[in-house]
Parts: structure tokens; C-alpha cells; sequence
């Protein structure tokens, strides 16, 4: 993975504020004079030591007629710098990536997730207070826009046929979720799989994972209660990639996993 992939979507920001300025010609004074600020206050606010504010990038949109990029980079990255500082780094590689490989036995993975689901799953947790959880529903559904995106990646998923019948949120809501499913497999770039019950014991009761690849780097995801561990390590991936040929080799082809879907929608909605 390139050391310049893995950044924070904040430190991303005054990175590019930096170049913008560098591109213009000017020096920290000279642009603090142009939009009424100190050069102090804008060497801060290039070195992480002050937040950016919605005044002060509107400022710098107009002195380098940059068209408002910065005051919209701000608003997109907001949703980012919500999540928990060492969810960041994954963040920053999702979009990245050109392939997810995703294994998940309990849940629907959070990119395929509707709100109510999303809401539903975190509310259930109790481990966050009602501010946040409306912040994190917010982030899980901005991580969905990558699949909207002129170039999205591909993403395939594995999922146990539990996730599927177990009841969260209320029958409505995981009828809406078994549909929204069935409609994201109707887009050229995301697969589904569903690793039958009756298929007993496989290679995915030791816990959910990701594996993301793109031009330059492979990252794998792997949750625990307490926080996400990521790595690169080429041991690490492998050992996952071989995990992962396991369970397709378990689940359901596309036409069998549609109809398994279907049935359990049925089954919500009665």
C-alpha cells in the first residue's frame, strides 16, 4: 500500500489547501492578506493546529477561484470525520478500491445496508448515546455513495443465510432490506452470496472480514468488539484470500441466492 494512500479525510483537505495555495504562487502571508486573515492563522490552519471553517474556505474558494471546491470538499468529508478516528484509514481505502471481497456471518454488510437497518443495528448495540447514533447512520450511508460513483468498484459478498432471517429492527424493516438486496444484484458491479444454513460448519464462524484491492495495494478488514484491525501484510491477506475461496466455494450461485432471497422477503412480509 503506498504511504500516501492510508490519510485521513481532514488531513486529505489541508493537503490539497496547501497545493492550492503553492499552485497560486503565494506564501502563507500573501494569501492571509488577500482573505483578511494572518499568515499565523493560515499556516494553523494548514498544519492541523486550527480547524478549517466554512467562512475561511469560502475565502479561499473566492481568492483562488477555485469554483467552491473546498467549501464542498468540506461538506463531503464531513460524514468521514464523524466515524472513530481508526476507522478513517479504511474509509480512506474503500474509495480507493476497484475490488471488495466481503464476508459477513451476523449482518449485512454496511455497504449494502438500508437506514432503517443501519439505524436498527446500531440502536440495538447500546453502546452509543442518541446524538451519535444518527452521526454514524449519517456515515454508514455516506460509505454507500462509492457504489453510486462514474466508476464504483466491484463488490461481492458473502453472507450466511442467518443474516438474512434474523429479525432486525421488525419484519417490515427486513423486508425492505431482503428487497433493497435483491435490487443492488441488479447492478453490474455487486454480487451476492449466500452461504446456505444447511451448509453446517465453513470457513467463515471465525468472524466477519474485508479484503479491498486496488491499482496499487491489498488491505484486509477484520472486525472485533473493540475497534477494526487493518493490515496490508501480504501474510495476513493471503491467509484471508484463502478464506475467502473457501466460503465461495460454499455459497449459493447468483440464481439460487436470488431465489433464497426472495423467499425470505416473502416470509418477513407475512
Amino acid at each position: 500500500m503506498s504511504d500516501d494512500l492510508v490519510v485521513s479525510p481532514s488531513a486529505f483537505l489541508l493537503g490539497e489547501l496547501r497545493r492550492a495555495r503553492s499552485s497560486a504562487g503565494l506564501s502563507q502571508e500573501d494569501l492571509g492578506k488577500t482573505i483578511n486573515y494572518s499568515g499565523s492563522q493560515v499556516s494553523a490552519v494548514e498544519n492541523g493546529q486550527r480547524p478549517p471553517t466554512r467562512d475561511y474556505l469560502v475565502a479561499i474558494d473566492g481568492a483562488l477561484r477555485t469554483g467552491g471546491l473546498f467549501e464542498r470538499m468540506q461538506s463531503n468529508l464531513a460524514n468521514f470525520d464523524q466515524a472513530p478516528v481508526w476507522f478513517r484509514d479504511w474509509l480512506v481505502i474503500e474509495r480507493e478500491a476497484t475490488l471488495i471481497r466481503w464476508f459477513e456471518p451476523l449482518i449485512v454488510p454496511g455497504l449494502l445496508q438500508t437506514e432503517d437497518y443501519t439505524r436498527a443495528i446500531i440502536v440495538g448495540a447500546r453502546v452509543v448515546g442518541p446524538a451519535e447514533i444518527e452521526q454514524r447512520v449519517a456515515t454508514r450511508m455516506e460509505r454507500r455513495r462509492i457504489l453510486e460513483s462514474a466508476n464504483p468498484p466491484n463488490l461481492i459478498t458473502v453472507i450466511d443465510e442467518g443474516v438474512l432471517r434474523r429479525c432486525v429492527g421488525g419484519p417490515s424493516i427486513m423486508a425492505v432490506q431482503c428487497n433493497y438486496l435483491l435490487e443492488q444484484m441488479a447492478t453490474s458491479s455487486i454480487q451476492i452470496h449466500v452461504v446456505p444454513a444447511a451448509a453446517g460448519s465453513h470457513a467463515g464462524l471465525a468472524g466477519p472480514f474485508i479484503l479491498a484491492k486496488g491499482p496499487d495495494f491489498e488491505a484486509a478488514h477484520l472486525d472485533t468488539p473493540w475497534q477494526a484491525q487493518i493490515t496490508d501484510l501480504r501474510e495476513a491477506v493471503d491467509t484471508l484470500i484463502g478464506r475467502w475461496e473457501a466460503l465461495r466455494g460454499e455459497a449459493l450461485p447468483t440464481s439460487q441466492t436470488i431465489d433464497l432471497i426472495k423467499d425470505v422477503a416473502r416470509s418477513w412480509q407475512t
